[in-house]
């Protein structure tokens, strides 16, 4: 990172801090790992997952069809989109999903219908995904091999299955997702 991108992500830091009175709530992402080598932002994985638990917090960026709103585009299951975020989380890592918009500004049906799946299962098990950390393990089944440690893997992910389960743990409580 240059000395430029140092004295930005050290204001954003900064300003965040002042107004929070003295705690930051900012992160700064890149998608560079050595930027993220000293601890100054959490790496973003962009349509990717990693084959492990991640000793640091690290993100995926992916969008339930493609980034740029399409008539008639074809859309990520609400179940594919709750298995990538068990497994996500049981890795350490964080899930920002994008739901593209039309020129109206508003979700079509297909993607309100997705986000309402989402929203009923988060009702559920929301404890089991928010404030968590990995367990020992992430997790158990055939969907636990990855083929790299790369952005852009996650088409090449297979669908997770009954025999697959993701751990997250919170509060000395285990959490165990079963996929199917």
């Amino acid at each position: 990172m240059c000395i430029r991108d140092r004295r930005l992500v050290s204001h954003h830091y900064n300003e965040s801090a002042r107004r929070n009175g003295g705690k930051v709530e900012a992160v700064y992402t890149s998608k560079r790992r050595e930027d993220c080598e000293t601890g100054t932002c959490v790496l973003d994985v962009e349509r990717g997952v990693v084959d492990q638990i991640w000793p640091n917090p690290w993100q995926t960026d992916t969008c339930v069809g493609d980034w740029h709103y399409k008539r008639n585009q074809r859309y990520k299951s609400p179940k594919t989109v709750i298995d990538m975020l068990c497994d996500i989380v049981s890795r350490n890592g964080n899930l920002l999903l994008n739901f593209p918009l039309p020129n109206s500004g508003e979700l079509d049906a297909g993607e309100r219908q997705i986000l309402a799946e989402i929203t009923d299962w988060m009702a559920v098990n929301s404890e089991g995904i928010h404030g968590t950390r990995p367990w020992r393990v992430f997790g158990e089944g055939p969907g636990t091999k990855l083929k790299a440690n790369a952005s852009f893997n996650e088409q090449g992910r297979p669908d997770l299955t009954a025999e697959d389960i993701r751990y997250t743990t919170k509060n000395g409580t285990l959490y165990a997702f079963v996929m199917d």
